[in-house]
């Protein structure tokens, strides 16, 4: 508990001089943290979506894991797969010395921040801004700005183009693997892990199915 209020206390007079810079204040934490390049967080981006980027967001120590699920649970009950791309809360592998036992444990890379990727607007900032736990968005004055593609490069964060001709409420047909032939309508997109949702007939019963970008194909008339 000590090191986490450490580290968070470190992190959070790391983005109050940056903010008094007028950068992003995430880009000094990315200084801080460049040897911890595994964080896992990739995104793609399309034409539909090209205005999206990364913002970090504060939240209530403890509550990083909570604010993903509240504010992916809104994405999903409001239908913004298409505005609020990815929430992440970056982990990292620290080995810990434990009754002499050596132990491998995933640990927050920012306690108390919560990285989303996002179309900014009115309506994406209050859903936000607005989900329980969270306190604010990190920036000078509050005032949202994203991260730059040098400034999350040292957080592992890749980002490539990656063109898709569909989205939510389309019709898809799958091309390849397991469900080859079957074709529904894409319930949710994500361009982290580059897949669509789609429902299909398992034992006479609806089924989300998750399929990779590239074994489907939009279906035209």
């Amino acid at each position: 508990m000590a090191e986490e209020m450490q580290n968070e206390n470190e992190l959070d007079l790391t983005l109050g001089s940056a903010e008094e810079e007028n950068t992003d204040a995430a880009e000094a934490v990315a200084e801080e943290t460049a040897d911890a390049t595994e964080a896992g967080v990739e995104t793609t981006e399309s034409p539909a979506h090209q205005n999206a980027h990364w913002y970090v967001v504060h939240t209530y120590s403890g509550y990083e894991m909570k604010v993903k699920a509240n504010l992916e649970k809104t994405i999903e009950n409001r239908h913004l797969e298409n505005q609020i791309f990815e929430v992440r809360v970056p982990l990292q592998d620290v080995v810990e010395m434990k009754n002499g036992a050596r132990k491998t444990v995933s640990r927050k890379m920012f306690p108390g921040y919560v990285l989303v990727n996002m179309d900014m607007n009115d309506d994406t900032w209050y859903v936000v801004r607005n989900t329980r736990g969270v306190t604010g968005f990190v920036g000078p004055g509050s005032k949202p700005v994203p991260l730059s593609d040098a400034e999350i490069k040292p957080l592992g964060i890749k980002t490539e183009n990656m063109s898709v001709d569909f989205g939510v409420g389309d019709e898809i047909a799958v091309v390849a693997g397991v469900w080859n032939g079957t074709v529904g309508i894409v319930q949710r997109m994500d361009f982290g892990k580059q897949s669509a949702t789609i429902n299909v007939n398992l034992f006479g019963r609806e089924t989300p199915v998750e399929i990779g970008f590239t074994e489907v194909r939009k279906v035209t008339s």
